[in-house]
C-alpha cells in the first residue's frame, strides 16, 4: 500500500494531466449527480467549500444553490474550520492559505447542517478519504452529524485509501465522468 505522501504525490500528478475542459465536465456530472439525490434535495442547510484551483470546481454550484438553501463556507481558523453563509462573491475576502472565503459571523448551528459536501486528495469505494494532512475536516466531520458527500475527479477515486482512526468516512462518493 502507497504511504500518504506517496498517494498525495501521484493524486496532484494526475489532477495535473486534466485538461480545463476535462475538470469543467468532471465537476458538472459530480454536481448533477449531487444535485438527484433526496438527501441534497431534502436538505435545507448545505456546508461545502470554495473550491482551489486543484480541486473539482464548486463556484457554480454554490452560486446556483445559494438563493434557495443555506449554503455555509468554511474558513480556517487556527487548527479548525468555522462555517459563514455564503451570500455572494462580493461578500468575499482572501483568508488563510489564500482562500476566498465569506465575511460575516459565523454560522454556530452546525446542528442545523443537513448535508456537507467534502473535498479530498483521494477517496476510495468504501468512502474512505484522504485530504492535505492538517485534519481540519476529520475534526469537522467528527463535530456533525449530517450526510457526508466526498466530491472528485474520477482519477482521485483509488483502490484503498490508508486510514487512521480519526479519520471520517463519507456516506458517499461522487466521482466525475
Amino acid at each position: 500500500m502507497q504511504t500518504k505522501t506517496e498517494l498525495r504525490k501521484l493524486m496532484a500528478a494526475e489532477k495535473r494531466k486534466l485538461s480545463a475542459e476535462q475538470c469543467h465536465a468532471q465537476a458538472e456530472s459530480v454536481f448533477s449527480k449531487l444535485e438527484q439525490m433526496v438527501q441534497f434535495k431534502q436538505a435545507k442547510v448545505v456546508a461545502t467549500y470554495w473550491s482551489l484551483a486543484d480541486e473539482i470546481d464548486t463556484h457554480s454550484f454554490v452560486e446556483r444553490w445559494c438563493k434557495s438553501k443555506i449554503i455555509l463556507l468554511p474558513i480556517v481558523v487556527g487548527n479548525d474550520l468555522v462555517f459563514r453563509q455564503f451570500t455572494g462573491v462580493q461578500n468575499m475576502q482572501v483568508g488563510a492559505f489564500g482562500i476566498l472565503e465569506p465575511v460575516g459571523g459565523e454560522y454556530k448551528q452546525l446542528s442545523d447542517v443537513d448535508l456537507i459536501v467534502v473535498p479530498g486528495v483521494a477517496f476510495d469505494s468504501a468512502g474512505n478519504r484522504m485530504g492535505r494532512g492538517r485534519g481540519f475536516y476529520d475534526r469537522t466531520l467528527s463535530a456533525v452529524n449530517c450526510f457526508k458527500v466526498g466530491v472528485a475527479y474520477n482519477c482521485q477515486h483509488v483502490d484503498c485509501v490508508p486510514t487512521e482512526p480519526t479519520d471520517i468516512a463519507m456516506d458517499a462518493v461522487l466521482f466525475g465522468e
